[in-house]
């Protein structure tokens, strides 16, 4: 799904081709991900020993790891908050031309959603570190199709090499929430990446989309991430994004109404009519069962089933402001989990380009047009002419002349505007 754990996330609204450069060797201590010209095997992918996302050496930390005796490190790169800010201005390019909002949200996700609770050791524990970049945790049932949001965001993290993979994986799901018209996500960065294969958690932590005993296998799997049953509701309606394909999951039709023209790779089925918009119509889609073309998994219908699901379920088809609050909330939570940040209390970038001055309010007129205010002067021999020819506020001029009065303030009108530009500086117009 575009946002769920599940299996079912398995599809993709970007399958385009990305061309990557060759990578430039360097320590063999920074082992990324390489891909071949095949843009869907995972045999494409190798875990390879070099790599230009790591060349600069100011980005690199080296740290002692525990698991590992005195003698071995954790190379790390360390996120700086100027790239970040850059970053999340390309990934915003990228989701409005290839319309890959939701795969990039589920990339997030499944990073983050290995996290153990119950494991205290980094990274052991699992979480937002950067390990679903390489090729045994891709391999995973549910990260099926996520090698192509990898591709995706591989140029983007070329360019900018003091992020780390952990940090760009959350950017771009956040970013992606945002652009789809959904809330603002309190996002923090500086997450340290994991640096080999063997750092990635065993398959099995993610969640099934069609278990035996759905709303207990959600809470089995996301109270073991430190996680309740609003937040297991509210993170569920990033559903509105995205499609199921059968092909990759197992679940959905090959294609609906909804579906067959795109954007992107046509095909697949989706649980909302506008499965490019962040709303709440995922609640109020599954209440109201309306359309076979729409699709409802078992832990889908489990959140109108299960009483205290249904609880959280209910009141989001009926209040999206409510809905955007507790999912930007528990978004936020989730991008957290199992990380281990540098430094400590995480980066935090501002939303978007520089704005204007605050607390000046925009005002169209004022940008739209050369024309200047006439000043107190003007008005008064305006005024001036209306009261010489019988008019005033409280008796209006007849016809005759009330048509010369418009003749007269015409003419002044533009020989003011006429002297005034002779002395004007103002560039603003075409």
């Amino acid at each position: 799904m575009a946002l769920s754990l599940s299996a079912a996330a398995s599809h993709s609204l970007c399958s385009t081709r990305v061309s990557l450069p060759p990578a430039a060797a360097v320590s063999s201590s920074s082992p990324v991900v390489a891909f071949s010209s095949s843009p869907h095997s995972l045999s494409s992918l190798r875990s390879v020993a070099s790599s230009s996302l790591f060349l600069q050496s100011s980005s690199l930390i080296q740290r002692k790891n525990p698991n590992r005796g005195s003698s071995s490190f954790v190379i790390a790169a360390a996120s700086d908050a100027a790239q970040l800010k850059s970053a999340k201005e390309d990934i915003k390019v990228l989701l409005r031309t290839k319309f890959c909002h939701p795969i990039l949200v589920r990339l997030g996700w499944h990073d983050a959603g290995t996290y153990n609770k119950n494991i205290e050791d980094w990274p052991l524990r699992g979480g937002a570190n950067g390990s679903l970049r390489f090729e045994p945790e891709l391999k995973h049932a549910a990260n099926a199709g996520l090698v192509n949001a990898l591709k995706l965001i591989e140029p983007i993290k070329e360019k900018y090499a003091n992020i780390s993979y952990a940090d760009l994986f959350q950017l771009a799901s956040a970013t992606a929430v945002e652009e789809a018209g959904g809330p603002e996500i309190p996002m923090k960065y500086g997450r340290v990446d994991v640096s080999a294969p063997e750092q990635c958690p065993e398959e099995g932590r993610l969640p099934d989309a069609g278990p035996p005993s759905p709303a207990d296998h959600l809470r089995e799997v996301f109270y073991r991430m430190g996680l309740n049953d609003k937040e297991i509701v509210a993170l569920s309606g990033a559903h509105t994004l995205g499609r199921s394909r059968p092909d990759r999951s197992g679940w959905g039709k090959p294609e609906t109404k909804y579906t067959k023209a795109g954007p992107g790779e046509p095909g697949g089925q989706s649980w909302t009519v506008k499965w490019l918009k962040f709303d709440n119509s995922y609640f109020k889609d599954i209440k109201e069962k309306r359309d076979e073309d729409l699709l409802v998994l078992p832990t889908d219908a489990a959140l109108f089933e299960d009483p205290s699901f249904k609880n959280y379920a209910e009141k989001y088809a009926e209040d999206p402001a409510a809905f955007f609050r507790d999912y930007a909330e528990a978004h936020a939570k989730l991008s957290n989990l199992g990380a281990k940040f540098d430094p400590p209390e995480g980066i935090i970038i501002d939303n978007g380009p520089a704005q204007q001055q605050q607390g000046e309010k925009f005002v169209a007129a004022k940008y739209s047009t050369q024309k200047k205010e006439l000043s107190d002067s003007m008005k008064k021999k305006i005024r001036a002419e209306y009261e010489a020819i019988g008019g005033s506020p409280d008796k209006p001029l007849p016809t005759n002349y009330f048509l010369n009065i418009i003749i007269a303030i015409s003419v002044l009108v533009l020989l003011f505007t006429f002297l005034g530009n002779n002395n004007s500086s103002d560039y603003s117009g075409f």
